[in-house]
């Protein structure tokens, strides 16, 4: 087995494994499919299990910006993993996650995350589920009586305004300090922009795109930073009540929007779980945001069989929504906390310390330490974009 990079001329063999392993794509979606994958060949994002000159498996590493409490954190977002109907059992999985997550590390991500289509060979390779993608379903007429959009001006969005979606994006995401969502390239912005199945407007402190789906709507992504704006949005999209008896809309799970509802009495909501890993622990900790008025000084042992890099004793600091993580000659007892590298991941994500030692992640450490991990890790993470 050979692991390189894909390049053009495989894309054929690329897309016939992607057939197999999730089904046909949309009809007229191969040239947008093409297209996007041909947008991470050249700089390392796409690799291929080779057998000889047989393409075996894939894996794509997409740049993003991923939003810890108000910051953001380079991520790769590990997606199209195909491994062949013929030469699943073999272990080509293990050995192209093995890779992968090395090649984070060479494109200098500090962190990594998923949505698995399995968890026991992505938890092989220390990650570990840290959050959700949340779906609500909500008549359409409830978020048309959302009110007027006075006061707030809209305005549609093409492909030229992906710099300004992203900048919005990231104004309200560090005001709001938001824990999970993602932050895009601008090439990648631009072809969401260009998509003519979307409806995109934007707002000074947030936006919408939405479509319609089977004669309902479908909202991939509403962000806001105010209360008018929040209203303005969404009651845009209730304008379609008429028509569309239901919304389907991407949310954090505290969306304002379930605030703002006259009625809700039960929430119809449909989750699909991604897992997070740590990459470059010492970069993640330093490049993550903290609560204010949080503070830690401790010492944690880390085990990371796949990237000893990250094992060992670690003092971890915070102060003033800043965090470190240096080498630490400590002591080994039962004093010190010690965590798996996807228990360490799952803490960084926000969640509980004692969640994670039920489950067998974290060992070690005392009460008073695991309170002190736990507020300053304090997060509900969340997406709104699936990739």
């Amino acid at each position: 087995m050979e692991i390189r990079d894909v390049t053009v001329g495989d894309l054929g063999a690329v897309l016939d494994n992607r057939i197999r392993a999730f089904g046909p794509i949309p009809p007229g979606s191969a040239e947008q499919w093409r297209a996007m994958a041909t947008a991470a060949l050249g700089d390392g994002r796409y690799l291929g299990v080779f057998d000889g000159a047989r393409l075996v498996a894939t894996s794509r590493i997409i740049r993003f910006d991923q939003w810890w409490h108000g910051r953001p954190v380079s991520m790769g977002g590990v997606a199209s993993v195909t491994v062949a109907p013929e030469d699943r059992g073999r272990g080509v999985g293990r050995l192209l996650i093995q890779a992968t997550v090395d090649r984070c590390a060479d494109l200098g991500h500090a962190i990594s995350a998923l949505y698995p289509a399995t968890t026991p060979v992505y938890r092989g390779a220390g990650y570990e589920h840290a959050g959700a993608r949340s779906r609500v379903t909500v008549p359409t007429e409830a978020l048309r009586a959302l009110g007027a959009r006075d006061g707030v001006k809209l305005r549609r969005m093409g492909p030229g305004d992906a710099p300004e979606l992203l900048a919005t994006m990231a104004r309200v995401y560090a005001s709001t300090r938001a824990c999970g969502p993602l932050g895009w390239e601008e090439s990648a912005a631009r072809r969401w922009l260009a998509d003519e199945d979307d409806f995109a407007y934007l707002a000074e402190d947030g936006y919408v795109v939405y479509r319609w789906h089977q004669g309902n709507i479908e909202v991939e992504n509403l962000v806001a930073g105010s209360e008018a704006t929040a209203r303005a949005l969404w009651s845009l999209v209730g304008t379609a009540s008429s028509v569309a008896a239901t919304v389907r809309a991407s949310v954090e799970p505290d969306d304002p929007m379930l605030w703002l509802l006259r009625e809700r009495s039960r929430d119809s909501v449909e989750q699909t779980r991604w897992m997070l890993r740590l990459i470059d622990l010492p970069a993640a900790v330093a490049a993550r945001g903290y609560p204010a008025g949080t503070g830690l000084d401790t010492v944690v042992r880390v085990e990371d069989r796949m990237r000893p890099s990250n094992s060992g004793a670690w003092r971890l600091r915070v102060r003033d929504g800043a965090g470190t993580a240096t080498p630490a000659e400590g002591p080994a007892g039962d004093e010190v906390a010690r965590l798996t590298i996807g228990g360490m991941s799952a803490l960084f994500a926000g969640v509980q310390t004692s969640t994670l030692r039920r489950a067998g992640l974290l060992t070690g450490g005392t009460p008073a330490g695991d309170d002190r991990l736990g507020a300053v890790f304090a997060a509900k993470p969340y997406m709104i974009d699936y990739f």
